[in-house]
């Protein structure tokens, strides 16, 4: 899998950036930004951080992204949305 294409479908499928990512997981900015810029490796604990961040089981983040079918898909980003408004977070 490629780790790094990973973080940003996660990033994208959750509406965050690449440093909002570091803030939530307490990966530095700069370890992030040599992991998706510079095809760096990363560690087990570095994804365990993204990982807690994202409030997401490890075997999520390596989960296929068609994993889910399209319906399921569909419902996670309603439900997503919902929550925003409900907590007001944008």
């Amino acid at each position: 899998m490629d780790i790094t294409k990973r973080i940003f479908y996660l990033c994208d499928a959750l509406e965050i950036s690449i440093n909002r990512l570091a803030d939530i997981s307490g990966v530095p900015q700069s370890t992030l930004q040599n992991i998706v810029s510079k095809d760096s490796t990363a560690t087990v604990r570095t994804i365990e951080k993204i990982c807690d961040g994202l409030e997401i089981g490890i075997e999520d983040f390596f989960r296929e992204n068609d994993d889910l079918p399209a319906p399921a898909l569909q419902e996670l980003k309603v439900f997503k949305d919902y929550l925003r408004w409900k907590y007001k977070k944008n």
